[in-house]
């Protein structure tokens, strides 16, 4: 599964994007980090690596409904996208 896991202080949210088991916690062991997600710049920074995230992909990862939202938005043309992209 692909989904975002927290890493920010209290009050100040800033997301890992990783592919984990899909019965793991929130913030568990992860298999790899494929993303950053801040929602706190504006506009929101999104950081993913597109090749990695279709390779999960590929394998049988699902990507969480957030998550899903955000690789849409993120421009699909550069396979490590550092945009910042509004969520």
């Amino acid at each position: 599964m692909i989904r975002l896991a927290r890493v920010g202080a209290r009050k100040q949210p800033y997301y890992r994007v990783v592919v984990i088991e899909k019965d793991r916690a929130r913030n568990g062991r992860s298999i790899e980090v494929v993303g950053t997600y801040n929602p706190r710049t504006e506009p929101a920074t999104v950081n993913l690596k597109q090749d990695r995230i279709a390779y999960w992909k590929s394998v049988g990862a699902q990507p969480s409904d957030i998550v899903a939202k955000l690789i849409a938005k993120a421009p699909a043309s550069t396979p490590a996208s550092t945009e910042p992209v509004a969520a």
